[in-house]
């Protein structure tokens, strides 16, 4: 048992003081930009999160909109409501709780379909570096084809099958999982590209060679020795990437193949705002796309923060 009590146990640092005073941390730290824009992303999720609990009315129940409440301005415009902070769009809901709501969607399948991405972009990454040969160039010319189409048409594509396949009623049931399978697969191949000239660098080290000597697994190999010294650059492209999915998901929305109006997303009330614009009903497409925008803004430059701080040569 160690003794905790000794002069060495007294003088270590706590594991909160070492995270503290680490170099990453102190980077983020010196950077006020780098910190209000952690800010304002924590809190826009914090309130997508909770806005059951924020917001002060439910945009999904229907039984609690009234019609007679569409298209009221804001409280503090002339005829605004202030039961209704950002004023009502066509059908009476509630702006403010439209967004708050809204802004849950799309940071859900921004992250889900974040998360896809990784996992077959690293997997095929590790495989295509590390096996190299034929798997190498299979894969990488899959990769080049795939570049050689824009990400919104691939998206467009695996959306316009699936409508194909699934009835109108499932299709509208299902949307948030096609979404995240349409972006998803449209964004793998960053990942792919990246860990793969990592994994080239480091099968060939020491370490590697070590592993292949003690007769471990291949796969075990690229799990536990390459993958985790490959994940920085991964990080930073998860990172930016998510502000990209949030985009094209609004992008999906604002064509009129992502979200229903039944479920909006921010993407969705910019659509429906602007069918309104040029009727003065501004309120509904303005205050969605300005918070659309302070995200992805805010997503950025923690991801541009991230891409530099952890590259060694600007340290």
């Amino acid at each position: 048992m160690t003794d905790t009590t000794s002069p060495k146990a007294a003088t270590r640092p706590s594991l909160l003081y070492r995270i503290w005073d680490h170099e990453l941390c102190y980077s983020f730290r010196k950077s006020h930009l780098t910190v209000g824009a952690a800010v304002v992303t924590l809190i826009l999720i914090l309130a997508a999160v909770f806005a059951n609990i924020i917001a002060p009315h439910n945009p999904f129940d229907t039984a609690s909109i009234d019609l007679m409440d569409s298209e009221l301005p804001p409280a503090w415009v002339e005829d605004g409501d202030p039961r209704f902070l950002l004023g009502t769009d066509n059908l009476g809901r509630d702006i403010y709780s439209t967004i708050l709501y809204g802004m849950r969607i799309s940071l859900l399948v921004g992250f889900a379909s974040v998360i896809l991405s990784a996992v077959i972009g690293i997997a095929a990454g590790l495989i295509a570096g590390y096996v190299g040969g034929k798997v190498d160039a299979v894969i990488m010319r899959i990769a080049d084809i795939q570049l050689s189409f824009p990400t919104i048409l691939i998206a467009l594509l695996i959306d316009g099958i699936s409508r194909g396949i699934l009835d109108r009623e499932l299709h509208e049931a299902m949307i948030i999982p096609v979404l995240v399978l349409s972006i998803g697969i449209s964004n793998w191949v960053q990942y792919a590209r990246t860990v793969r000239g990592s994994t080239l660098v480091e099968r060939n080290k020491e370490y590697v060679q070590a592993a292949r000597v003690i007769g471990l697994h291949p796969i075990l190999i690229m799990i536990r020795h390459v993958l985790p010294n490959v994940m920085g650059p991964v990080l930073v492209i998860a990172t930016l990437g998510l502000a990209f999915a949030i985009l094209t998901e609004a992008t999906l929305s604002f064509l009129g193949v992502g979200m229903p109006p039944t479920q909006p997303s921010l993407g969705t009330l910019i659509r429906i705002g602007n069918d309104y614009l040029f009727s003065g009903l501004w309120w509904i497409s303005i205050f969605p796309g300005a918070t659309l925008a302070i995200l992805v803004l805010a997503v950025n430059l923690l991801g541009d923060w991230l891409r530099d701080a952890l590259n060694p040569k600007l340290r």
